[in-house]
């Protein structure tokens, strides 16, 4: 007997580079095949890749090319930081991802 179905797997890629952009920008979001896209594009590209279930589905609810609300800047912050933390470091690991 299972509990249901699995959900799907979710992703949204963000772009942010201080001195050009203001505030980090949603670039790309998916579910199922497309999120699976996603992120194996960042895997190529040696992009880092975070998981937070809960970030990624209120980031898929945006539009491609738009700059996260206010609300989310405090999320998207404590990724970033976890980001320059691995790169840092040198550790492979940002497309943020759900299963």
């Amino acid at each position: 007997m299972t509990d249901g179905p699995s959900p799907r797997r979710r992703a949204a890629a963000l772009r942010y580079v201080p001195g050009e952009t203001d505030v980090p920008e949603v670039v790309a979001t998916g579910e199922g095949q497309l999120a699976a896209r996603i992120i194996a594009l960042a895997r190529e590209h040696g992009i880092p890749i975070h998981e937070s279930p809960d970030l990624v589905r209120l980031l898929t609810q945006l539009p491609p090319d738009t700059a996260i609300p206010p609300e989310l800047y405090r999320a998207v912050a404590e990724v970033i930081a976890f980001l320059l933390r691995t790169a840092a470091t040198g550790r492979p690991g940002a497309a943020t991802t759900s299963r």
